[in-house]
């Protein structure tokens, strides 16, 4: 049996518009159309467009114009958070009943996890990149705003969207993709970012307190996530990879994985003023321990997501807003890996975050050139269209 969920972002390519200067928008209807479906699933650009910079800043590899790219990268994401929060305000206000419709949506609902991660994404690059230009002293209090605000984003979507599925949603036993991963996601996001906040706390109980709710919002993502990868692999044995357009969503896997590593690795740097021995040291050796093996099975799994993808591809594989599946993923990769390398002093992790940069950097360049193509033809502002997903029942 089969059930029919929308796909976000995919597009159509229906009748064309009126004629407009140099073809813009021509497949809408009018030029306000752009706001009518615009769903959660857009912050994602901003998540893989801001993972770019965060992780060419932390690279291990000094080149002439690294930082500067690092921070033009920033900045772009910076903006692009900006008009999409604007974009998204028209979106509610003139059309409040497709905005809310978004959470009914299986497969839409469970990006309501990108806007969260978007803005924490941009804070730790504030925090990281922006000091140079808005000041240190702004840059934290920039980032203290963003990582708030999408801490406090992703505690409820982690609860809400599950809380949907388990309530509402009509899912059946072969629908699992690895969007199921985006709600739950961003509170391993926090503690990643939130470990680099905690240096900036004035109080030593204040610093305990944020280091140990990092240290929870790690185990809430972390464990959701290995129920989801789980149930994710069990349907790609059993009712294959499915709908092309949902295939990129596999590299969203790879998400928590990394930044689950990246999130040790800060924590336990962060640890290191904060708590007292042993724990300390046992935070220290956590992040190594903990991280080594978590990064063999992303890569693992790396290698089975390309794979599919390859093998879809040779039949075709349209492109969607789903495409950014392999950036922000892979950049957690990157600053996993980045992490290790640092705490182990390894040259072969430094070649190999220097390898997944350069993967990251060059999907972030096709994604986002055919991210822009289908902005200015309007045909990614179109309404969603419906794949069948393989479901039981």
């Amino acid at each position: 049996m089969t059930q029919t969920l929308g796909i976000p972002g995919a597009g159509t390519v229906g009748q064309a518009g009126h004629h407009r200067p140099f073809g813009l928008l021509e497949e809408l209807e009018r030029p306000g159309g752009v706001f009518r479906d615009l769903g959660p699933n857009w912050f994602a650009a901003v998540m893989g467009t801001g993972i770019v910079a965060n992780a060419a800043a932390f690279l291990p590899l000094r080149l002439p114009g690294l930082r500067v790219f690092a921070t033009v990268v920033w900045a772009l994401a910076a903006s692009m958070l900006i008009a999409l929060i604007l974009a998204w305000s028209v979106h509610w206000t003139r059309y409040p009943e497709r905005a809310r419709g978004h959470a009914a949506n299986p497969v839409m609902a469970q990006f309501w996890g990108a806007p969260a991660m978007a803005l924490m994404t941009v804070g730790a690059g504030t925090l990281v990149l922006g000091g140079g230009l808005i000041g240190p002293a702004a840059a934290v209090s920039a980032d203290w705003v963003l990582w708030l605000a999408g801490t406090g984003l992703g505690l409820v979507t982690a609860c809400w969207i599950p809380y949907l599925m388990m309530t509402r949603h009509v899912i059946g036993a072969g629908d699992a993709f690895g969007g199921w991963l985006m709600p739950v996601v961003p509170p391993m996001v926090s503690a990643a970012t939130g470990a680099l906040l905690i240096p900036h706390v004035a109080s030593a109980q204040g610093r305990l307190t944020l280091l140990l709710a990092c240290y929870a919002m790690f185990g809430i993502s972390l464990f959701a996530s290995v129920i989801i990868i789980t149930q994710v692999w069990a349907r790609l044995v059993t009712h294959k990879p499915g709908a092309a357009v949902m295939v990129p969503t596999l590299w969203i896997v790879l998400g928590p994985l990394g930044q689950s590593v990246t999130a040790a690795g800060n924590l336990g740097t962060a640890a290191a003023r904060v708590l007292p021995e042993p724990y300390a040291a046992g935070a220290a050796v956590f992040a190594l321990l903990y991280g080594v093996p978590t990064w063999g099975f992303a890569m693992m799994w790396l290698v089975l997501a390309a794979a599919i993808t390859v093998r879809t591809a040779r039949r075709g594989l349209p492109f969607a807003l789903t495409w950014w599946s392999f950036t922000f993923p892979v950049g957690t990769c990157v600053t996993g890996t980045i992490a290790l390398a640092a705490r182990s002093q390894a040259d072969v992790l430094r070649a190999a975050s220097v390898v997944l940069f350069a993967l990251l950097v060059a999907a972030w360049l096709v994604v986002a050139a055919r991210t822009v193509a289908g902005c200015a033809s309007g045909r990614l502002f179109k309404p969603m269209t419906a794949a069948v997903l393989p479901s039981a029942g």
